[in-house]
């Protein structure tokens, strides 16, 4: 994904910056977030965007700065952009899909959804304007969405392979990484219509915590949290369905997860979490996308 980079989001090159996001635990310094657009508004006239019913787009934008406010407020510097200068992707909201920052650089990533593959062009002008190096990107054919990775550890990436991830693509991802990755294959489930991630399914929340729908949970993985020691906050059926799996780790014992499931945010809280909640029906649940999804970490430490 080279070539020309979108004049819109260049700025003067930043001399010297922190980056680097190998963790889904540390504390979350800097993130980037994509305030929702116009294309998000009609994402519902096209039924391969896979929206669950038309788009509210003001009420989107209230969610998203609820959602913004309250991650600001807990500390960590955000990052904001304008779905509108990022192509016409509605997807382009859920900021985490595009790009995966490593302790040495960035890596675009190239989403299997078609409709998503003009955003890394623009998210690598706003890392490269900010100092960031791209240090690889994923090639055609293969294709890796952000949703089906995550650090484990500092120096273990875990890769789900799905309708969005191939086995090319997560190859790439593996090679250009290095060091330990493991690849697990994720259930089927409903197909296109209600893909999921890796990170639909599970999702760490301390070194020894994690969420997990265990129905779709890949043995694999189940085994490796097991060999970890990394327990499980298993979450209702119900609540999977409501994002209850994507929490998003601001820093150890401090989380935000979508409203609406009780259940998980008690579990969350008797193992010593604080958890806060913002409303996602319209920017989280129509386009299913919790907050993890719409949080690009760009450094932790």
């Amino acid at each position: 994904m080279g070539g020309q980079y979108p004049s819109a989001l260049m700025s003067s090159p930043v001399a010297t910056r922190s980056f680097g996001a190998q963790s889904m635990t540390a504390p979350l310094r800097e993130v980037l977030v994509v305030r929702p657009g116009a294309a998000f508004g009609a994402a519902f006239d096209d039924p391969a965007h896979g929206f669950l019913h038309a788009c509210d787009l003001e009420l989107a934008r209230r969610e998203h700065d609820r959602f913004v406010e309250l991650l600001a407020g807990l500390g960590p510097r955000v990052e904001v952009l304008d779905a509108d200068t990022l192509g016409p992707s509605p997807d382009s909201v859920y900021a985490f899909d595009p790009l995966l920052v490593t302790a040495r650089g960035a890596i675009p990533l190239r989403p299997g959804k078609p409709n998503r593959q003009s955003e890394p062009p623009f998210i690598e002008a706003w890392t490269l304007a900010a100092g960031i190096p791209t240090i690889g990107r994923i090639e055609a054919p293969g294709t890796v969405e952000g949703g089906d990775t995550f650090w484990l550890r500092p120096d273990l990436l875990c890769i789900g392979r799905t309708l969005r991830t191939n086995d090319l693509g997560a190859r790439q991802l593996a090679a250009l990484v290095g060091g330990d990755v493991r690849i697990f294959d994720v259930p089927y489930w409903r197909g296109d219509d209600r893909l999921i991630h890796l990170l639909s399914v599970t999702h760490p929340v301390a070194d020894d915590l994690a969420t997990a729908f265990l129905p779709l949970l890949p043995v694999g993985l189940w085994q490796l949290y097991r060999d970890l020691g990394v327990g499980l906050i298993e979450v209702p059926e119900d609540e999977f369905e409501t994002l209850g799996c994507n929490v998003l780790v601001v820093r150890p014992g401090v989380v935000i997860m979508a409203d609406g499931n009780p259940r998980t945010a008690a579990a969350l809280a008797d193992a010593g979490c604080e958890v806060h909640t913002y409303p996602a029906t319209e920017i989280g649940i129509n386009g299913s996308g919790g907050p993890t999804c719409m949080a690009r970490p760009i450094w932790r430490a």
